[in-house]
């Protein structure tokens, strides 16, 4: 039997019995009764973003369920036919059960069944998990206009969510979210919403393999984004391949998500973002490239760290010429000191500047994570391109060997020479090792003035305790990397601003009785 109620005028009457009889002889027929359990599932706007709601299913005694509509914000003239439907609002569905008619001047409805409209009978129970979803319509004469919508069933959402940033790519100005949303099945609703879509665009989505640095084949392909609305719901239960997949392992997928400009233009991102295990942190690191062998290119090293602990690389220069490729890669060590390639990136666009590269494991195929960059022993090398590897164009140090800010600048005035005279600066390393660099003035083109830090100060005099790469007399420069003293014992940054020293810088190797520049340094600096 099944059983229906239709309310009209505006008013719920509710009657504990209702008696029909052909005569006065007959028993009265009761009503069911409610049990006390009843379940109720959200109605979203759709057309009209006024009108929402909710649908309450109540469990009679009789096995049989009363379904009530109330909607907010519905017009008093209008009459609203609602159905529940097969499958999920995303995917969409014949009509399993007609439900009570909205009406517009009080937002109610309410209808008692216990089968479904082919007849099949259908308890509480099996209504509460049903695999459906109800729609409100605008009228009897435009079913295609939804005033509201809901999943219900084993459809309806949990209310746990994660939502990832698509960022734009290949179209300035296109942006957006995509929202994975949990079902009570532990399926998957997905929204993506994109701002500056063009009108009339329909823009297909896929979730891909890997990181999108890296690239990969498409896993789960989306409805299209209208780009009217700039919107796309679809229900993921399975990959493309029909495997199936639930929520929380899209939270763990190793994927990305590409939006394209059209089926015919596939090549063109729009928007782009990671997912999963994929997703960035927010944790990063930033590192300076400096300029080089060519003047006026620089910029960045960032290191954004994602979920499952590996890093994205992006290197970022300016000035770099339109045309070039710039092979790039970590190597170990300083600069100063030099060392073997130990991780290569993609290249820097010379057109963009920009690279790209998931690190995850070093090109021996030992694995890095995101923490052991930043400790990593080495330094970055941008390259003016594969057939000039020996031109570099940016370079910095990274990891332990980043320096910290900290540094401390002596004073080393003219000796036997006069008019030479300079500086001597010591920068922390992170790792608390010391990048010393002399800047001396006036030496003579195409001489190599040796340099030392000596025990004592300057007017006691006393043994070299430190040699520094000499100062090269065309640039007066010259750079050291101070871990050790020359007898190897340790020597730290704080350890040399507090050292018993002096600086000389002699005339060269032939004459170092000749001191061309000498400074006090540590506890001797005034």
């Amino acid at each position: 039997m099944n059983y229906s109620k239709h309310l009209f005028g505006g008013f719920l009457l509710l009657f504990s019995l209702i008696f029909i009889s052909c005569d006065d002889e007959m028993d009265p027929i009761p009503l069911p009764m409610p049990t006390g359990s009843s379940t109720t599932f959200n109605l979203a706007a759709v057309s009209n973003p006024g009108i929402s709601g909710t649908a309450e299913f109540i469990e009679n005694d009789d096995n049989s369920t009363t379904i009530n509509l109330m909607l907010s914000g519905t017009p008093a003239v209008g009459m609203h036919p609602a159905h529940i439907h097969f499958n999920t609002a995303a995917e969409g569905g014949d009509i399993a059960l007609t439900l009570g008619t909205v009406m517009g001047g009080t937002g109610m409805s309410s209808v008692t069944v216990n089968a479904l409209d082919d007849g099949s009978p259908i308890s509480y129970s099996q209504l509460i998990n049903f695999d459906g979803y109800i729609n409100v319509h605008l009228s009897s004469s435009d079913l295609a206009t939804l005033v509201a919508q809901g999943d219900i069933g084993e459809n309806a959402l949990t209310g746990e969510s994660k939502t990832y940033s698509l960022g734009t790519k290949d179209v300035p100005g296109i942006s957006g979210t995509a929202t994975f949303s949990q079902r009570v099945n532990d399926e998957t609703l997905v929204k993506i919403m994109l701002n500056g879509t063009p009108d009339g665009g329909m823009h297909p989505g896929h979730i891909h393999f890997n990181t999108a640095a890296e690239g990969g084949a498409i896993a789960v392909s989306f409805s299209p984004v209208n780009g009217s609305t700039g919107m796309s719901v679809t229900n993921i239960s399975a990959l493309d391949d029909d495997s199936s997949i639930t929520y929380d392992e899209l939270l763990d997928f190793d994927g990305y998500i590409n939006i394209h400009l059209s089926a015919e233009e596939l090549g063109t991102i729009v928007a782009q973002g990671d997912i999963g295990q994929n997703e960035l942190t927010g944790e990063e690191k930033s590192y300076e490239l400096g300029e080089k062998d060519v003047d006026g290119i620089s910029g960045t090293a960032t290191f954004k760290k994602r979920v499952n602990g590996e890093s994205l690389a992006v290197l970022e220069l300016m000035n770099t010429p339109a045309d070039g490729m710039h092979p790039a890669h970590i190597h170990s060590n300083t600069a100063l000191q030099g060392g073997g390639i130990v991780f290569t990136f993609n290249p820097v666009n010379g057109a963009s500047g920009m690279s790209q590269t998931n690190v995850t494991m070093l090109d021996d195929d030992s694995m890095i994570g995101y923490d052991d960059i930043l400790d990593i022993n080495g330094y970055i090398n941008v390259h003016l391109s594969m057939s000039e590897l020996g031109t570099i164009v940016a370079q910095g140090d990274i990891g332990q060997n980043e320096l910290t800010g900290e540094s401390k600048t002596y004073v080393l005035g003219e000796k036997d020479v006069p008019g030479i005279n300079g500086t001597a600066t010591f920068r922390e390393r992170a790792n608390g090792t010391t990048l010393a660099i002399l800047q001396v003035q006036n030496t003579i083109a195409g001489s190599t003035h040796p340099a030392h830090i000596h025990e004592n100060t300057a007017a006691m005099g006393g043994g070299i305790k430190f040699t520094f790469n000499p100062v090269n007399g065309t640039s007066g420069m010259s750079m050291t990397n101070i871990v050790t003293l020359d007898d190897m014992t340790a020597i730290t940054f704080d350890e040399l601003l507090a050292f018993n020293g002096y600086i000389n810088v002699h005339l060269s190797m032939a004459e170092l009785g000749v001191v061309v520049a000498q400074g006090n340094i540590g506890s001797n600096s005034n």
